[in-house]
């Protein structure tokens, strides 16, 4: 940068400016493009660039740039404004030649300036295409306290001795800070030195300050040098502070540094900062180790815990801060002293309100509610006693089991609201990771505690209900098996000193309720299924589901669509037509959802009667019958079709149990020419698979007897079949109705087509016990079934079996084949031998399983 030295003549026609060391004279007129800029200021003697993006700023180079290039440059007051008024403009601007025009690749452009002398902005004439302005070219005020005059230029102020002293002071600071700014140019320092003149001098410091814009818009508009140059002593003093206080920190950190600390270069740079500002690293270290104590101390853990937190609060106060294993510490330690050791809720022992809720929130499942009153009453009695220590009590594992839908996670809140216990709900489905239960080892960079323990401390208390859901879902890989991991948890004799892998420390977990639910216990492991108390939740039945619609489901759904009790009325036979024709489950979810699309009809349609009414009448209450279903739902999904599946020799009906509830399924054999081969379809497991051939074998082995010709027998291949058969299926309870099947098939005869049967057999043909009594009866309800022939030995699980099960179906308890095919084929089907011991009542003197009370004499009474 030249210096800048300015000489002013005015004349009527405009300025005349008189610049440079040669005297190159430049008119101004009065009248000059004005280009506002936003977030700089271009100051006399400065050469700037620009970047040019608005429509009317390349207007107006478009105009000056084949002229004289001189253009007024002034800065915004609001950066934000698009298109300024005079309002929206600074009144003292810069008069700049344009020196280069360079058009940039997106459209913008971009120009250097070179700034000539101050003017006042007087007034807008034109704003379009651009800014016009009626400018005052501005006369700075001599160091003498005059203004400048005459035709030579001043370059020094002569005997000022004040002037001379701040210009000193002013280039040594700037000098200063050039020396200490680490990016500024090694010509900075020339150019400076080269400034003779004090105005020029002032400006060029003034454009390159680390300042505001509005800061140095004023020293723009002092006129005054003097006072100018003070502002920019001001300044430069502020930066030269702020950078030598970087260099002494950095020279203090400098020198704590040699090549074995190199890497704690960062810490020790915080460590300087804090010093300056008065804080200490040190102290407030210090004061976050208080303060953890103090939190440790109000949450009073067991005296081995605080003796290991001690440890750690003394091992985080010989750690710098800024190491990583201080954060380790600090995390470690918040944990503990969030966890509560101490904290319980006091548990409500009202036997006759937590009964009221668990009757307001469930029907029915009266074995679950006693269980649970008979936990609370035992709660009761060892408070009272303080010698005793109510472990399994008050620790007792309790496993829901049963098929979806039937209420098993809403159990655990209610049981949680009846106790007056914070409910936490942990779902465990698809869970492989043993560290999700007992938490990662603080070895590991983000390690945490586990599922427990943080669902612990985020509840705030030690004794809450706890639901382990879908406990039969977990899984096990290369990280572990979590099964195994919560032997521990749900070990009432062991879980009081529960470890958890990142507290390193005992928990006591024998105050939690554990709840676990499942669909089927199959999957758990022996040693888990060991450690807790299962009580099976079995599906519903069709009265069931009819209360528990009435009672829960269409309020609910009735509120969820926005419909209220005078909109929608719901008959009971609606309820039992969804029930029967359009769910097949074991639990309600299904109805409930059939309920709700009924409701959201019925909601779409009030609102089209609201629409369309004229008057201020309410709408008409809806009742919602078996045709209103139908409207909304369609055609009925399930029919009956037990009478033409079994009306053929070869077909008999069997019972299942899955996980999602107990099924019917249809046993099919057909007979083909062939070598006595055996032929099985249908998705069968390998169980199934052999108690087919064992069946087969059986109506060989006893093809006299029932009247079978032997050699038939060797000329045919057998295929039994099992429909869906996309639905894998196995176990051994579907003997007796392949038995049957193929009995019926060789002797011609059907199988009674309202009859379903279920066991396991032998091939001394016997009849074993099975399990799922009550959900295959379930099923066997729903679908139409009026007798069913079960195992002489699960006659013992007939009290579990629902009253409304027992009165709708005919039990025939069996102890071999020969009772089963009287039942299913007739007495005249099979000969007639030897003593009846045991055998059951023909089917036309059968009765009824509630009309005898108790367990009848002889086999077949149900």
């Amino acid at each position: 940068m030249a210096e800048q030295q300015l000489v002013i003549e005015r004349t009527d026609e405009g300025t005349v400016i008189r610049t440079g060391t040669d005297g190159q004279r430049m008119k101004i007129p009065h009248m000059l493009p004005v280009l506002p800029i936003r977030n700089i200021v271009v100051f006399p003697g400065t050469v700037m660039p620009l970047n040019i993006g608005r429509a009317k700023s390349k207007a107006l180079l478009e105009e000056v740039m084949p002229g004289d290039k001189l253009i007024g440059v002034i800065t915004q007051k609001n950066s934000d404004s698009e298109d300024p008024d005079v309002q929206d403009l600074n009144q003292v601007g810069v008069v700049a030649n344009i020196l280069k025009l360079f058009r940039l690749p997106d459209g913008n452009q971009s120009i250097i300036v070179h700034g000539l002398t101050r003017f006042r902005l007087v007034g807008i004439e034109k704003k379009e295409p651009f800014l016009l302005g009626r400018i005052e070219i501005l006369e700075e005020k001599s160091p003498e306290g005059g203004e400048k005059k005459g035709s030579q230029p001043q370059s020094v102020a002569v005997g000022n001795p004040n002037l001379d002293a701040l210009l000193a002071s002013v280039r040594a600071q700037a000098n200063r800070v050039i020396e200490l700014s680490p990016n500024t140019p090694d010509e900075a320092t020339q150019v400076l030195n080269s400034i003779q003149n004090p105005s020029g001098l002032a400006d060029f410091l003034a454009a390159n300050l680390q300042t505001d814009v509005v800061e140095k818009q004023a020293m723009l508009e002092e006129l005054d040098v003097e006072k100018r140059l003070r502002l920019v002593a001001a300044r430069l003093a502020t930066q030269l502070d702020i950078l030598e206080l970087q260099s002494k920190i950095q020279k203090q950190v400098t020198e704590n540094i040699d090549k074995s600390q190199r890497r704690f270069y960062l810490q020790e740079q915080l460590k300087a900062i804090r010093k300056e500002l008065g804080e200490g690293g040190e102290k407030g270290a210090a004061s976050e180790v208080d303060e953890l104590r103090k939190k440790l101390e109000a949450a009073n853990p067991p005296e081995p815990v605080m003796k290991e937190a001690l440890r750690e609060l003394s091992r985080l106060e010989g750690i710098p801060s800024a190491s990583p294993e201080y954060g380790v510490i600090r995390t470690y330690l918040q944990i503990l002293s969030e966890l509560p050791w101490t904290m319980a809720t006091q548990d409500k022992i009202d036997l006759a309100d937590a009964r009221r809720v668990l009757d307001r929130d469930h029907f029915d499942l009266d074995k679950v509610k006693r269980r649970i009153l008979e936990y609370l009453a035992v709660r009761k009695l060892t408070m009272a006693d303080k010698s005793v220590r109510p472990t399994e009590a008050a620790g007792a594992i309790l496993c829901f089991l049963g098929p979806p839908g039937v209420g098993k996670t809403s159990l655990g809140k209610s049981i949680a609201e009846a106790m007056g216990r914070k409910f936490i709900r942990v779902a465990l489905g698809g869970v492989r990771d043993e560290a999700d239960i007992r938490g990662h080892r603080r070895t590991y960079i983000g390690s945490m505690p586990g599922r427990i323990i943080a669902e612990i401390r985020k509840a705030g208390t030690n004794n809450p209900v706890m639901m382990l859901d879908e406990i039969d879902k977990l899984g096990a890989d290369f990280r572990g098996d979590p099964a195994s991991a919560l032997l521990e948890v749900l070990d009432p004799a062991q879980n009081h000193t529960f470890t958890d892998h990142y507290l390193d420390v005992p928990f006591d977990l024998s105050k939690v309720l554990f709840i676990a639910t499942a669909n089927t216990m199959d999957p758990v492991p022996g040693p888990l299924r060991d450690r807790m108390e299962v009580i099976e939740i079995p599906g519903y039945t069709q009265t069931d589901k009819l209360n528990i619609a009435k009672r829960y489901l269409v309020p609910r759904q009735l509120q969820a669509n926005g419909l209220e009790e005078k909109h929608a009325r719901f008959l009971d036979s609606a309820l039992r037509y969804i029930i029967e024709g359009y769910t097949r489950e074991a639990g309600v979810r299904n109805l409930e959802r059939s309920i709700g699309s009924v409701g959201r009809g019925i909601a779409a349609e009030i609102v089209v009667i609201e629409e369309g009414r004229t008057g201020m009448s309410a709408p008409p209450q809806m009742t919602v019958n078996t045709e209103t279903v139908e409207k909304y739902l369609g055609p009925r999904r399930f029919e009956p079709e037990l009478a033409a599946r079994t009306s053929v020799p070869g077909v008999a009906t069997g019972m299942a149990y899955t996980p999602v509830g107990g099924e019917i399924l249809f046993i099919e054999a057909s007979r083909v020419p062939g070598k006595g081969g055996i032929i099985l379809t249908g998705q069968i497991g390998d169980v199934m698979k052999e108690s087919a051939t064992a069946a087969f074998t059986l109506v060989k082995s006893r093809a006299d007897k029932l009247k079978i010709d032997q050699k038939l027998l060797a000329e045919s291949d057998v295929h039994v079949h099992v429909p869906a058969g996309a639905v894998p299926k196995d176990g051994p309870s579907a003997g007796v109705a392949m038995f049957t099947a193929l009995a019926s098939l060789f002797m011609n005869r059907p199988v009674h087509h309202d009859l379903a049967m279920t066991g396991e057999i032998t091939l001394r043909g016997l009849v074993l016990p099975i399990g799922g009594l009550k959900e295959k009866t379930l099923a066997a309800q729903r679908a139409g079934i009026k007798q069913v022939v079960v195992p002489k030995r699960n006659e013992k699980d007939l009290p579990d079996i629902p009253t409304e099960v027992k009165e709708g179906l005919a039990f025939h308890f069996v102890e071999n084949v020969d009772q089963v095919l009287r039942i299913a084929l007739g007495a005249a089907a099979v000969e007639k031998k030897g003593r009846r011991t045991g055998m059951s009542t023909p089917p036309e003197k059968r009765t009824r399983g509630t009309q005898n009370k108790g367990v009848a004499a002889r086999a077949g009474r149900y």
